[in-house]
């Protein structure tokens, strides 16, 4: 590398899979991650959009608030959908 051509270095985040929820409701779909420090929420008019909305929010928020927000006590290991009826 010479000196009029330095290369600008950016800082990325190494790739880690997320546990990621994916609700379907009537005007869209919500997605929300698993196993991270903090609030974080992607929405979208279809599922495609949506994923890319909560990967984009799940960037914005380790870069916002750092790699720190990785660092949970007991990681999710399997997420599961059950269902309970409650009597008042």
């Amino acid at each position: 590398m010479n000196k009029g051509t330095a290369k600008k270095r950016t800082k990325r985040i190494s790739a880690k899979p997320f546990k990621i929820i994916v609700e379907k409701h009537a005007d869209g779909y919500v997605a929300y991650p698993l196993g991270l420090k903090g609030v974080v929420v992607g929405e979208g008019d279809t599922y495609e959009q949506t994923m890319a909305d909560v990967k984009s929010a799940i960037r914005f928020h380790i870069e916002t608030f750092g790699k720190h927000v990785l660092d949970v006590e007991s990681p999710v290991l399997e997420a599961f959908v059950a269902e309970a009826e409650i009597s008042g």
